[in-house]
This record gives structure tokens, C-alpha cells and sequence, in this order.
């Protein structure tokens, strides 16, 4: 079992930036894909980015495709999301969860979350 704790979070201006992190307990950490949720008021839990096993291949969706850069240090059981050029649409709850599968991007892929991180960008 995975537990999973975001910080990192905050208030920042649009154009700002911010890193969360998410760190894992477990010495199985890096047989983990890892990703990067987010929920903002009235809307669903969308996909934000994800990461394999070993940190080789990432998924991003479309509207943070160049802005935000997810990794991993399996050394410190710790997964980061770098948000750069953050808009006021990114604002919500960002959620870390852990997959058994190698990499995922669908919340039925997930086994294990937090309890979130709130990130508020105002324009």
C-alpha cells in the first residue's frame, strides 16, 4: 500500500509559477506510475500529467502541454509538478495519486490519492 502527501500549493499570480510535490510512502515507490489530478468547483477530477516507473515517458494533457513538467526521484519517493506561466484557469485542487500500472492517465487507473493541495491563480 501507497500513501500519498501533496504540498505545495498556494496563491500566485497569472504568469507565476509554482512547484507542488507529492511524497510516498513505501519501499515499492518506484514500481508506481505517478500522476498529477486537479478539481476545480462543479467540475470533475481531470487528468493533469503522469509519469512511469522509471520517469521515461510522461502524459500531459493538452492545456498544460508545455507549461507544467511533471518527475520523480525515486531516491526520495517524491513526485514534482513544475507549473510555469500558471493562468486563472488552473485553478483547483491538485490531487497526487499512485497507479499499479506502469503509467495511467484515467482516475479508474489510480489506486491510491491525497487528500489535495489547493492552487489559486489570480488574474
Amino acid at each position: 500500500q501507497v500513501q500519498v502527501v501533496e504540498s505545495g500549493g498556494g496563491l500566485v499570480q497569472a504568469g507565476g509559477s509554482l512547484r507542488l510535490s507529492c511524497a510516498a510512502s513505501g519501499r515499492t515507490f518506484s514500481r508506481y506510475g505517478m500522476g498529477w489530478f486537479r478539481q476545480a468547483p462543479g467540475k470533475e477530477r481531470e487528468f493533469v500529467a503522469a509519469i512511469s516507473w522509471s520517469g521515461g515517458r510522461t502524459l500531459y494533457v493538452d492545456s498544460v502541454e508545455g507549461r507544467f513538467t511533471i518527475s520523480r526521484d525515486n531516491a526520495k519517493n517524491t513526485v514534482y509538478l513544475q507549473m510555469n506561466s500558471l493562468k486563472p484557469e488552473d485553478t483547483a485542487v491538485y490531487y497526487c495519486a499512485a497507479s499499479r500500472a506502469v503509467i495511467a492517465r484515467d482516475v479508474v487507473g489510480f489506486d491510491y490519492w491525497g487528500q489535495g493541495t489547493q492552487v489559486t491563480v489570480s488574474s
